[in-house]
């Protein structure tokens, strides 16, 4: 079920009257309704798979308990053994099983060898990947005993399928999260309408900004030969308003449906456009996952702890896993490795942590925030090409310098409407932006009046016809 599609205008306001006007008595009561909710929910797309999370749910909640009254080490790490078996093994079969088979076929075939494909054709289940970190970092943290396991499997259940963020994050933690399901939910006007207000945001990244530059995105990486070097850069640029109104607009949707019903989600964004360095964009994109290899791989791997180089691969690891965890395509890994390539430099030279702690943007901060951004948008290319070749050719193309021309954005009255769109929505996502910057905000906060102009742009500029699915829905 989309955020943006009719079903689920009619699905939101239904679990919102149930859950504070029917069940508004029993907290147990509205905990079965949200995971009946987020059943429902999930099962729109494929009922199948439901039985994937159902199992996951079950293999944590058990081990869980079963950790907190062992004391042996040995039976421990065995517990723990057995939900990273279990989970990381589904993950492992549904998404990267087709990509080993190939990988492994191309490597014989170097030598000569040719081999029959398997005819087994795996399934993606949409948001594998998140639900899947999410329940993971539960066991692991009762494993280190930094959380108490939970012996309620209905409350457990709705923090492990929560509906708003289980197809594509935050993803959040169990000290966090969790236990707002074990507390009395009160409806709080203001929060309320500041989620409402969010949602309003999120859908605007998503149905003005994101899927107007698709319309552009995708004709320009489908037929790049035929492009100027102008014209392929400001693609991968739109690419990247794209996916990130995209992705960030699902946050922004996700953490404000939460607030609806009383809960509080992580930030996943905060304005990475805005960063001057390649350390500062990733403390500000997908936070929620960076934090999550950075406090279950990256540190457990020793962190910043062991030697010079022991520390460069650490970072380096991260950096790879975080790509491949995207996607079964080299271009995910190829991606994650450049951007490898950008943060080691300031790392090294223990620049990294310049800018955490000022938020602010100043002038004279303008090229550094340009360059950043270049950056950025030349390793979109990789995650956005079918094949490391293509993504190749295309930066190729982008440097020969073919041509500075336009023409393309304004060659007919569709492409001169959709360049007039997303220029307009592109300035007012930006300047909203600014002064959230400004104000050192976490999140833009809208006024009614503002949030009623927001709601006009998405009527009249949104796309509402063969809308664009959710670009993380694949990982």
């Amino acid at each position: 079920m989309l955020f943006n599609s009719l079903s689920f205008a009619l699905f939101l306001p239904l679990v919102f009257l149930l859950y504070w006007f029917v069940f508004n008595k029993s907290l147990k009561w509205q905990n079965v309704l949200i995971v009946v909710a987020s059943y429902v929910f999930y099962g729109w797309w494929d009922y199948r798979f439901l039985a994937l999370i159902v199992f996951s749910t079950l293999v944590d909640f058990v081990v869980g308990k079963q950790l907190e009254t062992t004391t042996t080490i040995t039976r421990r790490k065995l517990l723990l053994g057995v939900s990273l078996v279990c989970n990381l093994g589904l993950l492992g079969f549904f998404k990267y099983y087709n990509f080993f088979v190939d990988t492994w076929m191309e490597a014989w075939h170097m030598f000569g060898i040719s081999m029959e494909r398997s005819t087994l054709q795996i399934i993606l289940p949409i948001g594998i990947s998140f639900y899947t970190f999410q329940t993971l970092s539960y066991t692991i943290d009762v494993y280190r005993k930094k959380v108490g396991a939970s012996h309620d499997f209905i409350s457990f259940a709705a923090y492990v399928s929560f509906f708003p963020q289980l197809v594509a994050g935050p993803i959040e933690r169990a000290n966090q999260f969790l236990p707002q399901f074990k507390v009395k939910r009160r409806f709080d006007t203001d929060f309320a309408l500041g989620g409402f207000y969010l949602i309003v945001w999120g859908l605007f990244k998503k149905m003005v900004v994101a899927d107007n530059c698709a319309f552009f995105v995708n004709q320009i990486f489908d037929h790049s030969e035929n492009f100027n070097s102008m014209t392929l850069f400001l693609g991968a640029a739109l690419f990247g308003f794209q996916i990130y109104g995209d992705f960030s607009g699902y946050s922004d949707i996700a953490i404000g449906v939460a607030r609806l019903f009383g809960f509080r989600l992580m930030t996943n964004f905060k304005f990475p456009y805005f960063s001057r360095d390649i350390p500062e964009f990733w403390r500000r994109w997908h936070i929620s996952l960076s934090t999550w290899f950075r406090d279950y791989l990256y540190i457990p791997m020793g962190g910043s702890r062991g030697t010079f180089y022991q520390t460069i691969r650490n970072v380096l690891v991260v950096f790879l896993v975080s790509g491949f965890w995207h996607g079964a395509n080299w271009t995910f890994v190829a991606w994650g490795g450049l951007h490898a390539l950008f943060f080691l430099p300031l790392f090294i030279v223990k620049k990294n942590r310049k800018h955490i702690s000022s938020t602010r943007f100043s002038v004279n901060q303008i090229f550094k925030i340009i360059f950043t951004f270049c950056l950025v948008t030349l390793a979109w290319v990789f995650f956005r090409a079918g094949t490391i070749n293509l993504a190749f050719e295309y930066l190729m193309h982008i440097f020969n310098f073919s041509g500075l021309s336009l023409a393309f954005f304004v060659k007919t009255p569709k492409t001169i409407l959709f360049s007039l769109i997303i220029l307009f929505s592109s300035m007012v996502l930006m300047l909203f932006e600014f002064f959230a910057v400004q104000k050192n905000e976490k999140e833009v906060v809208l006024s009614s009046k503002q949030a009623f102009f927001v709601g006009l742009v998405i009527l009249f500029m949104g796309v509402f016809k063969n809308p664009e699915t959710f670009i993380y829905f694949q990982f």
